[in-house]
């Protein structure tokens, strides 16, 4: 059982968001909700926008609540310099932070752990497709973006040459995986309570950015209609393989107080790990709060948990 400290209506909250990535305008949406949250629920929240990196913070944080994604926020760079400043924060620390953030670390961690995931391959993107040994279609993604940033789903030569040209903005290399049919899901974990299972139903080939963040990118576009169902419709033993699968992936590089993690499910009833965020999104489309409300957590509710789980964490 994690140990938990009251958060307290005299405490400093700072709800850092932005931040220097490409995901600013996303965190930027998650912080306020935040931010409004804590307000609601009578604490003393501030906002605080982080533009770079070794921002200059408030004094007298009592706690920084971060929702920065992406580059810095979650990448591990962010909870060092806050460690370095003796301010506790929300989230997972140094190292776990790093490997999550870094789908080719996290990778072998969940290989390590022999925690389902689909067949992989690290290549450089000069290397191009000719290079990937799995026949067409995988997926093709930046190993260290979030919110399926540059993640493409290749079924042509066309569209994998493509691919390959759009990840070389974000990264020298690549990582390719075999493509998994079916189902896509997602578990959130947070402390030790793994909230029902969330079935996302996307109205393109798969769970772009546009579909998750379709309020931020077109909000008026009638065929972005992907749909949520929490819980999941699925039986209760795959119900349990699931969940098992997504918190052994949770553990499996040592994720601290909360976590979303991608799930595929097979035609069989198998699932593969995608990937864990140990930043998820808090935004009026995210999922784990979606996941929370179905836990019997409202979202003001799910806030001070994190907060509190926190603090009996990092706080002496």
């Amino acid at each position: 059982m994690l140990p938990s400290k009251e958060l307290t209506k005299e405490m400093l909250i700072g709800v850092l968001m932005g931040g220097p990535g490409s995901e600013r305008e996303v965190s930027l949406a998650s912080g306020r909700a935040v931010l409004k949250a804590l307000k609601e629920a009578g604490y003393n929240a501030i906002e605080v926008d982080v533009t770079e990196r070794d921002p200059e913070l408030p004094e007298g944080l009592d706690l920084a609540f971060n929702l920065i994604h992406g580059t810095y926020g979650e990448d591990g760079g962010l909870q060092a310099y806050l460690e370095e400043k003796g301010i506790p924060y929300t989230g997972t620390g140094i190292e776990s932070s790093r490997i999550g953030f870094d789908k080719v670390l996290s990778k072998e961690e969940f290989i390590n752990a022999e925690v389902p995931t689909p067949q992989s391959q690290t290549l450089l993107t000069k290397e191009g497709r000719a290079a990937v040994k799995f026949d067409l279609p995988y997926v093709v993604k930046p190993p260290r973006e979030g919110s399926s940033v540059g993640v493409h789903v290749c079924k042509t030569e066309a569209e994998a040459d493509a691919a390959f040209a759009d990840v070389a903005q974000y990264s020298e290399d690549v990582l390719v995986e075999q493509f998994v049919a079916g189902k896509e899901l997602t578990v959130a974990v947070v402390g030790d309570q793994v909230f029902p299972v969330v079935h996302i139903d996307p109205s393109g080939d798969f769970y772009d950015i546009s579909s998750k963040y379709s309020w931020l990118a077109e909000p008026d576009d009638p065929t972005v209609t992907t749909q949520y169902h929490c819980p999941a419709d699925l039986d209760a033993a795959t119900t349990e393989r699931v969940q098992t699968a997504a918190k052994a992936a949770y553990d499996a590089i040592g994720t601290e107080i909360y976590a979303r993690v991608d799930v595929l499910l097979d035609s069989l009833g198998n699932p593969y790990i995608l990937e864990i965020n140990t930043i998820p999104g808090m935004t009026e489309t995210s999922l784990l709060p979606k996941a929370a409300k179905a836990g019997g957590y409202s979202f003001n509710e799910l806030c001070v948990k994190i907060g509190e789980l926190s603090l009996g964490l990092r706080s002496a």
